[in-house]
Parts: C-alpha cells; sequence; structure tokens
C-alpha cells in the first residue's frame, strides 16, 4: 500500500494531457468490453462500477444495500454514460463521462493537498494523475546550490 498526496491541478493535469489520458480510457474500456465488440453492455459497465463498492462501504466498514438500490444506482449510471440513448457506451461516450467525473473530482479536491492510500498495484485514473505528477517533479532540475 502507498500513499499519494494530490490536490484538484493533479487530476486535471492527468485529463487535460490529452495522448496520456486517451491511452489510459482506451486500455480500461478495452479491458471492459469483455465480447470485444466495441461497445460496453449495462452488465459489463456495472462489472466496472461494481468494483468501486460506491455505496456499500462507509469509511471502509461494509454497510448492508438493497440489491434494488444498488441496481437504480448501477442503472442510473450506464444511462449517464449512454448519452446517445442506443442501450451501450461507444468509447466516446466513455471517454467523455470519465472525463466529466474526473474533472468533477478534480474541482472538489480543489487546491488544498489530501493524501490518499492506494493499493501497490492500483492501476486506477487517480493512481495515473499522481504518476504523471511525480514524474513531472523528478524531471525538474534542482534549485539546490553547492
Amino acid at each position: 500500500m502507498g500513499v499519494v498526496i494530490i490536490d484538484g491541478s493533479t487530476v486535471r493535469d492527468f485529463v487535460n494531457d490529452e495522448a496520456r489520458f486517451k491511452k489510459s480510457v482506451d486500455e480500461t474500456f478495452s479491458k471492459l468490453d469483455l465480447n470485444n465488440d466495441g461497445v460496453l453492455s449495462r452488465s459489463e459497465l456495472r462489472k466496472a462500477f461494481e468494483t468501486l463498492r460506491l455505496i456499500e462501504t462507509h469509511f471502509g466498514v461494509d454497510v448492508a444495500t438493497q440489491p434494488e438500490e444498488l441496481s437504480n444506482l448501477y442503472d442510473s449510471i450506464f444511462d449517464k454514460f449512454d448519452c446517445d440513448r442506443s442501450g451501450t457506451v461507444d468509447l466516446e461516450e466513455y471517454r467523455s463521462e470519465l472525463k466529466m467525473i474526473l474533472l468533477a473530482i478534480a474541482d472538489g479536491l480543489g487546491s488544498s493537498p489530501i493524501q490518499m492510500a492506494l493499493e501497490d498495484d492500483d492501476q486506477g485514473f487517480i493512481k495515473q494523475a499522481a504518476d504523471l505528477e511525480a514524474s513531472k517533479l523528478s524531471q525538474k532540475p534542482s534549485s539546490a546550490g553547492p
């Protein structure tokens, strides 16, 4: 487990790095597209969001959530991603919605840094944003004198 320090600019810089963001989203989309048909079904997108356990925990403690409540939540998320109401989510819809979600997270974080614990093997968007910032910091020349 590792700890990263991020703020809104960390996430915003990741989203604004179009090549890196696009590559990351495309890779995630491909992993979610289990049948390789180029679109995400309701069940494929639900499986992804189930791993986030959006309302099943409260500060790390499991809480009982009614199956109907979970279904309603995941259906509403799918409907938000399915912009053209085709019954599937294509790559552009997925990328557009993730961009809006991450920018909303960035706005919520603001400029106050927070510490966030992440699994070492985590390759989520927040971890990738933190890694991008760390790589930028390691490339800056040191201003320390002799």
